[in-house]
């Protein structure tokens, strides 16, 4: 299963995710650098695939040949990981 990075709802999609393609439920772009699994806001141009061109808008659709539609099973462990790390830090200077 794949999941919108925008609504957070999981997509039912078969094929490879077209350019005009977009969610069923929010009605955002799909095929954008968010939904990449290439995605990375610590990495330079924020994208992990070193022979990508530089896409200024990532929320929008694309015409990036590398764009491989991110696992849901990817998106959900990094948000626990962020949650859960502010968590200790609130619980470490709570007063």
């Amino acid at each position: 299963m794949k999941t919108c990075f925008f609504c957070k709802k999981e997509i039912d999609i078969e094929d490879k995710v077209g350019r005009a393609d977009v969610c069923p439920f929010c009605r955002s772009d799909l095929h954008c650098c968010f939904n990449c699994r290439f995605y990375d806001d610590k990495s330079y141009n924020q994208c992990r695939e070193p022979q990508a061109e530089r896409v200024a808008e990532k929320d929008k659709s694309n015409f990036c040949e590398y764009f491989s539609f991110r696992d849901s099973s990817s998106v959900l462990p990094q948000e626990d990981a962020r949650k859960k790390a502010k968590d200790q830090l609130d619980a470490l200077f709570k007063k």
